[in-house]
């Protein structure tokens, strides 16, 4: 782990990093949970978003030239009104709120503590920003699921030990699963930290 090198970059240094970050993309959100069969081109025009707000960050891990692992997050204001919607319908204030997005890592670099490091990089540049609540999404996937893996095990634990509540409201996005033929509507579910 002490080789791999991390590179953060904020609002429109961001854009060096899209290329390398969409491919991460497809590559990990392939797997289960989220089992997208999403393109590299959609990716890129998505990604566009983070460069727009000086307050987004993408916290990168490369292992020499390969971004091995990433986080992303911005100001929940800057995010889609998919994403604001729930906390607008409970009158909660979106401009002391920063959305946390993915935080990827390719299988070989997992259970080295850059999860950990990926919620602390977003946590101390949420709270240095005066934000007051930090925030993020999980897909809702039954248990039955046929594409399961028999040793899946969800984040819930790791993410409760952050300090993290789950949240009674959700909401929908679309995309294609590797199973499908045509783009359907998921569901996610909101976990919450406040901070003061």
């Amino acid at each position: 782990m002490s080789s791999l090198r991390r590179e953060l970059a904020l609002g429109f240094e961001i854009a060096e990093l899209i290329p390398q970050l969409s491919q991460l993309r497809m590559d990990v959100f392939h797997e289960f949970p989220y089992l997208y069969e999403g393109s590299l081109e959609y990716e890129k025009n998505y990604l566009q978003i983070y460069t727009h707000n000086p307050l987004s960050l993408v916290y990168a891990v490369f292992d020499g030239d390969q971004m091995v692992g990433a986080t992303t997050g911005m100001p929940l204001i800057a995010e889609s009104i998919e994403i604001q919607q729930p906390f607008i319908d409970r009158g909660l204030n979106l401009q002391e709120i920063f959305y946390f997005g993915e935080s990827i890592l390719l299988p070989p670099y997992r259970g080295q503590g850059i999860g950990h490091q990926f919620f602390d990089i977003r946590e101390k540049h949420a709270l240095e920003h005066g934000f007051r609540v930090t925030t993020f999404c999980s897909v809702v996937r039954p248990a039955d699921h046929p594409l399961r893996p028999e040793a899946y095990r969800p984040n819930n634990d790791f993410w409760k030990k952050r300090g993290y509540i789950e949240q009674d409201y959700y909401c929908q996005m679309s995309w294609l699963d590797r199973n499908e033929t045509k783009e359907t509507e998921k569901e996610l579910i909101f976990w919450k930290r406040e901070w003061r």
